[in-house]
């Protein structure tokens, strides 16, 4: 029997957005100030809640990346999936750009700049300069 825990983010984001449109809508019909006024308050209104919901997206993208990387090292600790398919840096990234250059001389720092959360863009530079596969590249990194 598997466990199935249902998330209902999506549909509670699609309610309120649906809620504050008909506020939105109600209040234009109701409105007691003229045109003019009722518009700039609702574009005020707007700037401010567009920026919390900006927020709250950015949070529920970071929650779903890290949920995503603990499946995936899940995965991998089960046997799923094969021993390299996720990159896990150990250590300081400094030594393992030294150990990097030492082994292949044509790597520039521009090669190996990594910035947490965007590894995809350090394998890619890394399979292109090397010549070798994503899941090779990985192993390489995972060993240093």
């Amino acid at each position: 029997m598997s466990y199935h825990e249902e998330d209902n983010s999506g549909k509670i984001l699609l309610a309120a957005l649906a809620g504050a449109g008909a506020g939105i809508i109600a209040g234009m019909l109701m409105a007691p100030d003229k045109g003019k006024a009722t518009r700039d308050n609702l574009k005020n209104a707007a700037t401010k809640y567009s920026g919390q919901l900006g927020e709250q997206l950015s949070k529920y993208g970071e929650q779903l990346d890290t949920q995503f990387k603990g499946y995936m090292e899940k995965l991998e600790d089960l046997g799923i999936t094969g021993a390299g398919s996720g990159l896990k840096l150990k250590g300081s990234w400094d030594e393992a750009k030294g150990k990097l250059r030492q082994q292949y001389a044509q790597l520039t720092d521009d090669d190996l700049n990594y910035v947490e959360g965007q590894e995809d863009d350090l394998l890619g530079r890394l399979q292109q300069k090397l010549g070798k596969g994503k899941k090779e590249i990985t192993k390489i990194l995972n060993d240093l």
